[in-house]
């Protein structure tokens, strides 16, 4: 992980990146030795430059010191809810700008506000993340630090601390979702999840196997998982502080591979498919971000597992699920099974875990993609607070949300002859469906319930801005900030 540290200015290094707003430079104080404003200036007026942020300009100086300068667009710079989002522009274009070199030292002005340098440290450490099993490239990065040059370090060290924090999440739910499958079993992300909070005190997990999950009645997770010869699990992650005064449980999808089943996918269909427990990461490495955080909540993270296979025990269309609190589902689609599994855990949840707010995170249908695009998650909600403070926290995380309807004279379409319920129906939208269906397990939770089906943000076909090509970890940043704003 790329290291990042404060330190107050002094000497002049030899790469060094000067934040540029639309009226050019932004006061250092104290100035800098070997910083000539007037030729900054001239850079900027011949490059056209208006001080966007996350463009950069940069200056060689083969023969000063520093021996290269590289400009870099913060937009207005003034406090509100874009200046993080400008702020965390910048740091993640100075990692493309500054990747081959070793080391980079970034100006920071004095008394800029520290949301400003946790964006800038987001930027930076998000956009440097790498994932590989093989061989560095020649093109990777080589950049191992960053110094950020404040006038009053202490000032800012809350604000550098929670920026890593928030990035070591993302990190972990990037690395889980990017493994691939053959080694990503229920049982090896079981195993990955208890190592990581093993090196966090107060976090407690419990896994359980299938026998456990048949002697309880978690039907669902076993439907789904019996096609597989690699059996489901349950994983229950709790950080519980002392004087906790509120509950939060979060459940994240745990599709470790989805070939759709006996409804098979087609084979393009399926070629992304280890991302489908992307919900499974993010609540997974939320929970544990809020134990390094020490946040004053008590979560509960749930994330059922199971690989989705063509096996000789595969569950059929037609089938009879029965779920944990003993609500029944007939099976219409095989290829619709994370709703089955997540139905088990949000029933679990509303009878035995008494949340204040629940709230799940689910790579759910490709409807979100058709609806909302490559880069919003669908949120659904009956509680207009929980939905707005969702949305505001995903907005200062630099996730997006839209909220979607939850219509209740579609809830009919649902209807099954044989069962309380059918997975899957044509009629509606697929995205509101799922999320339809989702609600009628939530129980008592209901009024204080939301989903967040993140199938399309979850995966980035290319690099962009602090998103780096493969799986984007999205949506731990944003319950983290949520899980903040609650502190």
């Amino acid at each position: 992980m790329l290291t990042i540290g404060l330190a107050a200015v002094r000497g002049t290094p030899e790469v060094l990146a000067l934040p540029v707003g639309p009226g050019g430079p932004l006061p250092l104080d104290p100035p800098m030795a070997g910083v000539d404003p007037a030729e900054i200036a001239a850079l900027l007026e011949q490059a056209g430059s208006k001080g966007n942020a996350g463009s950069v300009q940069v200056l060689p100086r083969p023969l000063g010191r520093p021996r290269r300068l590289l400009l870099v667009g913060v937009g207005s710079a003034e406090a509100g809810s874009g200046m993080e989002a400008d702020w965390r522009a910048a740091g993640a274009a100075l990692i493309q700008a500054a990747a081959q070199e070793q080391a980079l030292n970034v100006a920071v002005p004095g008394g800029i506000d520290p949301e400003a340098v946790r964006g800038l440290a987001e930027g930076l450490l998000l956009a440097a993340y790498r994932f590989r099993l093989g061989e560095r490239r020649q093109s990777d990065p080589v950049l191992r630090r960053v110094t950020l040059l404040v006038p009053e370090p202490e000032r800012y060290e809350t604000a550098l601390q929670r920026a890593r924090t928030v990035s070591e999440a993302t990190y972990l739910a990037r690395d889980l979702t990017n493994m691939p499958s053959q080694e990503k079993s229920p049982a090896w992300f079981a195993t990955r999840v208890t190592r990581q909070a093993a090196r966090l005190s107060g976090v407690e997990v419990r896994v359980r196997e299938p026998e456990e999950l048949a002697a309880e009645g978690f039907g669902g997770i076993l439907a789904v998982g019996r096609g597989s010869t690699r059996g489901p699990r349950l994983v229950e992650v709790e950080w519980r502080p002392r004087g906790a005064r509120r509950h939060v449980v979060l459940v994240g999808k745990g599709i470790t591979f989805d070939s759709g089943g006996i409804s098979i996918k087609p084979r393009d269909a399926m070629k992304l498919m280890r991302k489908d427990m992307g919900g499974a990461a993010a609540v997974i490495a939320a929970t544990l971000g809020a134990a390094s955080l020490d946040l004053p909540v008590r979560v509960t993270a749930l994330a059922p597992l199971a690989e989705n296979m063509v096996g000789a025990d595969a569950f059929r269309p037609g089938d009879v699920v029965s779920h944990y609190g003993g609500q029944t589902s007939e099976i219409h689609n095989t290829d619709a099974e994370g709703r089955v599994v997540l139905a088990d855990v949000l029933s679990y949840a509303a009878c035995r875990l008494a949340p204040d707010v629940l709230v799940d995170l689910a790579t759910l249908t490709g409807a979100n993609a058709v609806a909302l695009g490559k880069r919003t998650g669908a949120l659904y909600s009956d509680n207009d607070e929980l939905a707005g403070d969702l949305a505001a926290a995903a907005d200062r995380a630099g996730e997006r949300v839209w909220r979607m309807p939850l219509h209740d004279d579609y809830t009919e379409l649902l209807g099954s002859e044989v069962a309380d319920l059918v997975n899957s129906v044509e009629e509606g939208g697929g995205s509101i469906m799922a999320a339809l269906y989702l609600r009628e397990f939530t129980g008592a939770a209901r009024d204080r319930w939301a989903h967040i089906d993140m199938s399309a943000p979850s995966w980035a076909d290319s690099s962009s801005g602090e998103l780096v090509k493969g799986a984007t970890g999205w949506g731990a940043r944003t319950l983290l900030r949520w899980l903040e704003s609650l502190d």
